[in-house]
């Protein structure tokens, strides 16, 4: 498969829905059944992942004191660092600081995980952990966050999930194919969704944001009260309205995508109400996730939820813990701060793990835990860490992935990479490729020339793939 201009896909989407019977609504849901722009398609070589759930964590978090131990940080601590800082620094840093946590090994594979972790590190034999990211010159989190998100840290480019759906379409034309639960509006804000010059139709669906506690969604009818029958009027109506609008202005992506999305709307109440009543779970599998409870609550519900949509033939979900409620940028406070974060999120992620191999689908899912930047191993004040973005450190697992293996170095102190650097495109063309997905191949015509996710850089990761 080779890339789509603008003007196949836009003939492609307007060969299109068209009107639904409402008796084909009633019938549930017609996975693939759709011809269009979402209808799945096929992948470039056989895939060993078919979906993806990407776990971010929104802020920062320090690799120093999570996934990457340094017993020289320790031995050091409050010492200077014994060679030059990077040229560029978010704000300056004095002398070492030691990790609050303790690593221990877990796991056939003995990895060492902090105590920040202890859940995530028990299922470490299924994680392959990157120590050896680095995000470039990026080192704030406006574009460090779009840079992970989408490739470039400076122009306005599609997202990873927006670039999925647009290569392998969608397994289920009730539900988007690609979702993203309690994202930021700040730093980039829907840019790290969005679709960019890709066509609109393939920009993730936002569910909250993060200024409010993740609720499951409640769906209504269009027009509560209303007859299936009348609904269906009323947006044929909408629909042949839009559509001579459209001719007349001739090809707009945004314009096309709207129509999309009401018949979407439509489509989504045969299936999407059920999907997202989380209650229909058991009681073991809702406290397993942690909910109800606090501190884990809130992430639970989305980590549940996403495992539900996966479940469902969503594509791609992204699953935030995002500003203003949650962010691990810690410059200050480090213990409460990364105490409290991981407290949060630690025992959903391991659940959600454990129930997707339960359920047979982690051989296929994708699972990745990522982060803008490291912290800084210098201390900021007293007991706060810089943006890092020289070396952190992200893993996944799942969907083709070796677990139970780490990849890459920093050096002794967690400074800079020492070995096997993973740049943000090799991160991205090795979650193309476990979809099956080559990313050089994977272009979109704009502007007059080809585009793709990872521009003209990106090598595949693969010592961590099986």
């Amino acid at each position: 498969m080779t890339g789509f201009t603008r003007r196949q896909v836009l003939q492609q989407s307007a060969l299109g829905f068209g009107s639904l019977a409402v008796a084909g609504l009633m019938a549930g849901p017609a996975r693939g059944a759709v011809s269009g722009p979402l209808a799945p398609k096929q992948s470039h070589f056989p895939a060993t992942a078919k979906r993806v759930v990407f776990l971010f964590m929104h802020g920062g978090v320090s690799h120093v004191d999570s996934f990457d131990p340094k017993p020289k940080l320790t031995e050091m601590n409050g010492q200077p660092l014994p060679f030059a800082k990077p040229k560029f620094e978010f704000a300056p840093t004095g002398n070492l600081l030691a990790s609050p946590w303790k690593f221990q090994k877990y796991g056939q594979s003995g990895i060492e995980v902090s105590d920040l972790f202890p859940h995530i590190g028990q299922c470490i034999d299924e994680i392959a952990v990157i120590r050896s990211m680095n995000g470039g010159d990026f080192v704030s989190h406006g574009p460090a966050l779009l840079n992970i998100n989408t490739g470039s840290g400076v122009f306005a480019r599609p997202c990873l999930g927006a670039w999925t759906l647009y290569g392998l379409g969608s397994e289920n034309q009730n539900l988007p194919g690609f979702i993203s639960l309690s994202p930021s509006l700040y730093h980039g804000g829907a840019q790290n969704y969005g679709s960019a010059f890709l066509p609109a139709t393939f920009q993730g669906t936002r569910l909250g944001d993060g200024s409010t506690h993740f609720k499951e969604a409640r769906l209504s009818s269009l027009s509560p009260g209303q007859a299936p029958e009348l609904q269906r009027l009323q947006l044929d109506l909408l629909k042949r309205r839009n559509e001579r609008h459209l001719a007349s202005q001739g090809s707009d992506s945004a314009l096309e995508a709207r129509i999309d999305s009401f018949e979407m709307a439509f489509r989504m109440q045969a299936e999407a109400p059920e999907v997202m009543d989380i209650s229909r779970e058991s009681a073991a599998t809702q406290s397993a996730y942690g909910i109800g409870v606090e501190p884990t609550d809130e992430f639970g519900r989305q980590c549940l939820f996403a495992r539900r949509c996966l479940e469902a033939g969503v594509r791609f979900v992204q699953v935030n813990f995002s500003y203003p409620r949650n962010y691990w940028d810690a410059h200050g406070d480090l213990r409460n701060n990364h105490t409290s974060n991981a407290a949060k999120v630690d025992l959903p992620i391991a659940a959600l793990l454990k129930d997707l191999k339960a359920r047979g689908l982690l051989r296929d899912t994708l699972v990745v835990f990522g982060t803008e930047f490291g912290r800084t191993p210098a201390a900021q004040g007293n007991d706060g860490r810089d943006h890092h973005p020289h070396a952190f450190s992200v893993w996944m697992a799942g969907g083709g992935i070796r677990g139970g293996v780490t990849y890459g170095q920093t050096d002794e102190f967690g400074y800079y990479v020492a070995e096997n650097k993973v740049t943000m495109p090799d991160f991205h063309a090795t979650i193309l490729h476990l979809l099956g997905l080559d990313h050089e191949k994977l272009t979109f015509r704009h502007a007059g020339r080809d585009y793709r996710l990872t521009d003209v850089h990106g090598h595949v990761v693969k010592d961590i793939v099986a």
